[in-house]
């Protein structure tokens, strides 16, 4: 620099003392119509910039890059609240707490007595009075959920957290456990055609929509040190044979699958049938294992984990 020269003040990082060209439209009086066009041009759907954009970010022809972002965001956001692994959990939506299975007991009842004849009340009462009879199991998921939270409290590295499809039902009393615990848990959504709502239990910040279902199944997965299965429907039988043909095959690394309520799951699901129909062998019945109470399912993957030479990280 030579000597005297005097240093420009620093320009400000946004505004300008001038306007540039392109910071006004074009003047009325060089073209009438100038303002009316450079209107059609902001609103046409091609200015928009791309991510901002949702009927391009729809497209077919945008799906990888869709695929990256139902990854990645979650994977992010995981990272962030050190969520390193995750105890699965998996059941019916439709197997709610106790009081409301009750409810909708008596209230059948109530409708049949006045219309005695009916063959389709009859058939709903009996099958409220099931989900009644299973709702009992609402109360060990959420216990369960309890006891994987408060288990990991104070946990200095690998926290591990209670995951869930975020639904009602087996999901929401596991989340809830966490939540009677103060503890985080997750929650992973998919989106629908018909409208639905998370349960208010799973944290706000872990609480995560999935466009699509492969993605939602990889984070079910990818940090998971055990996954543990209610009595559930379609759902829950395709997560759940999922898992085990991915144990079995040896695809992702074998982890815990507890089945709760063995007298549920030996007449959904006959394993001793398919073993002596030669479809599985006898190894792969050992896949799993039943348990009654959240504190024999918990204890069972703890043991596990032992066994296996990678006990979990707990506060204990």
């Amino acid at each position: 620099m030579k000597q005297g020269q005097q240093i420009p003040t620093p320009a400000h990082p946004y505004r300008r003392r001038e306007a540039l060209p392109w910071q006004r439209p074009k003047a009325l009086e060089e073209d009438p119509e100038a303002m009316r066009r450079v209107q059609a041009i902001l609103k046409s759907p091609s200015y928009r910039p791309a991510d901002t954009d949702p009927a391009f970010l729809a497209r077919d022809d945008l799906r990888g890059v869709r695929l990256q972002i139902d990854y990645l965001k979650p994977e992010l956001l995981l990272r962030e609240h050190d969520i390193e692994q995750t105890i699965v959990v998996f059941g019916s939506t439709r197997i709610g707490e106790p009081a409301a299975a009750l409810r909708k007991v008596q209230e059948l009842r109530a409708l049949l007595k006045v219309d005695k004849s009916n063959d389709e009340l009859r058939r709903r009462l009996a099958v409220a009075a099931r989900v009644q009879a299973n709702s009992r199991y609402y109360d060990v998921a959420r216990e369960f959920g309890r006891l994987v939270a408060t288990a990991n409290r104070g946990a200095r590295k690998r926290h591990t957290a209670i995951v869930t499809g975020g639904g009602p039902g087996m999901m929401e009393a596991a989340n809830r456990g966490a939540f009677d615990a103060g503890a985080k848990s997750v929650g992973l959504n998919i989106s629908l055609p018909h409208e639905q709502y998370p349960n208010p239990y799973v944290t706000p910040e872990l609480c995560f929509s999935f466009h699509y279902f492969a993605l939602r199944k990889l984070h079910f997965l990818l940090r998971a040190k055990a996954l543990v299965a209610f009595p559930g429907g379609y759902g829950t039988l395709d997560e759940l044979f999922e898992v085990l043909t991915l144990i079995q095959t040896r695809k992702i690394k074998p982890m815990p699958v507890v089945l709760v309520g063995e007298a549920y799951w030996r007449r959904a699901v006959d394993v001793d049938f398919l073993v002596d129909e030669g479809v599985i062998d006898s190894e792969d019945r050992e896949l799993f294992w039943f348990a009654e109470t959240a504190q024999e399912a918990w204890n069972g993957i703890l043991h596990w984990h032992d066994a296996s030479g990678d006990p979990l990280h707990t506060a204990s």
